[in-house]
């Protein structure tokens, strides 16, 4: 039936990774994320489960490739500039098809920034981040409940496709503690014939590679890649809408920001400003048909695109609504969360 508990982001999510039958956690401690290493040291005792700090991310990457290679469920975490050194192995892991999640609980930037929230990697995650044609399922949470649920939901699309999964969480939602309902544990029962665990006499060997020195071998693999996504972009898109049903002013938001504007929505409510909030879950596959469906209805005036970041998401809000409505931007950087009523206030301005 599940069990309640009241947790910290960090720690929640990896209780909920142990339930759900993780075989290897290979990371490097980050601010504001490193409670999910430390959680997973404490709990270790308990679990047959493989846990290494490595040297650095570019290493803990590459052990998550050699680990999901051999058929086990295994995944990491970071914050920003660690995420950063992992690129190249997350895109060895993409051409190589393989199933493994991967968490950035973001902070600001660029550089080192600072250890507050921000959003400012979302051009990373869903453009791809490291070089090639490649995609990753990326999921948004909002919520410590929803690090547990999404986490467990990123160990079975990462299964289901034979495809790296990101949850993009930040500082704040790692941080902060909130009652949570954990799934029972799931005992963990691979089948992945194509894993390279050891050679039976029944069959040839299993080859696992992102190297292709033929031109016309690399070009069959990304052809593979693209239809893949396609089927994901077909099945796998998932948002939220709150009070969207008579919506004159459409807020979109994913991650931390959309929990302010919710609140935001019911200010606006009070005042007779219909708006509503339009919220991605998964930022990739995006759900561009959908936000396109809302951008058809004649009473809707704009869409405000609200992000901690300098304007990122919103391209894709625009490239959604394809010049039906005004698409607008408002954001905060360098750690700063905005607040409802700054919100309304934009959303004030523009109705002028």
């Amino acid at each position: 039936m599940g069990e309640i508990q009241f947790m910290k982001g960090n720690e929640a999510l990896a209780e909920a990774a142990i339930r759900a039958g993780m075989q290897g956690y290979f990371g490097y401690p980050i601010t504001p994320q490193s409670e999910v290493i430390e959680y997973l040291a404490m709990e270790e005792p308990k679990y047959n489960y493989c846990l290494l700090q490595a040297e650095s991310e570019v290493a803990a990457a590459n052990m998550i490739y050699g680990a999901a290679a051999a058929g086990a469920r295994v995944w990491t975490t970071t914050s920003s500039p660690g995420f950063s050194l992992m690129q190249e192995g997350v895109s060895y892991i993409a051409c190589a098809q393989l199933p493994a999640v991967f968490v950035n609980v973001e902070r600001g930037g660029p550089g080192l920034g600072t250890i507050q929230p921000s959003q400012g990697d979302y051009f990373q995650a869903v453009k791809g981040g490291g070089h090639g044609d490649y995609n990753l399922i990326v999921l948004a949470p909002n919520s410590v409940q929803e690090m547990v649920d999404h986490v467990t939901l990123a160990f079975e699309l990462a299964d289901k496709y034979n495809t790296p999964v990101m949850l993009l969480s930040d500082g704040a939602i790692g941080q902060m503690m909130e009652k949570v309902k954990l799934p029972d544990p799931k005992p963990y029962q691979p089948d992945k014939p194509w894993a390279t665990n050891g050679k039976p006499k029944d069959r040839e060997r299993n080859i696992i590679t992102s190297l292709y020195i033929k031109s016309e071998a690399m070009e069959e693999v990304n052809r593979i890649l693209q239809a893949k996504y396609k089927k994901i972009k077909e099945n796998e898109v998932r948002y939220e809408e709150y009070k969207m049903d008579d919506v004159d002013v459409v807020i979109n938001a994913f991650g931390l920001t959309s929990r302010i504007c919710k609140k935001t929505v019911d200010l606006a409510r009070e005042q007779g400003i219909k708006a509503g909030l339009f919220r991605p879950i998964t930022l990739w596959p995006f759900p561009e048909k959908e936000i396109g469906a809302v951008a058809d209805q004649d009473q809707v005036k704009f869409f405000l695109s609200v992000e901690m970041n300098a304007g990122q998401m919103v391209e894709d809000i625009k490239l959604a609504v394809c010049g039906k409505k005004p698409v607008y931007f408002y954001g905060r950087q360098g750690g700063i969360v905005p607040t409802p009523e700054e919100i309304l206030g934009v959303i004030k301005e523009h109705l002028k």
